[in-house]
């Protein structure tokens, strides 16, 4: 279990964000930051990362990866699509 209330991860997790979304500009991507709840962080990948096939790798093994060697071992990253940030409870 995390330690932490959405709340309080939620600028810890902006900082990972900024700290990685350089590595997506190079390729043409970014990534935005949309929420933490329960202690999963909702992301919404965009430019050229968007329908790219290693951007499933680039969540799990760049932004996740990141976040838990950051913040905590436990925290998960689900990338919400274009067009479902408002079901975010649904995903």
């Amino acid at each position: 279990m995390i330690p932490f209330t959405d709340e309080e991860l939620i600028q810890p997790v902006r900082n990972v964000i900024d700290k990685v979304r350089p590595s997506l500009a190079l390729d043409g991507g970014d990534i935005a930051f949309l929420t933490v709840k329960n202690g999963t962080v909702y992301v919404q990948l965009q430019g050229a990362c968007v329908g790219c096939g290693s951007s499933g790798n680039t969540l799990k093994y760049g932004v996740e990866r990141q976040l838990r060697m950051d913040i905590h071992p436990e925290i998960t990253v689900i990338n919400v699509p274009q067009g479902m940030e408002n079901k975010i409870d649904t995903l």
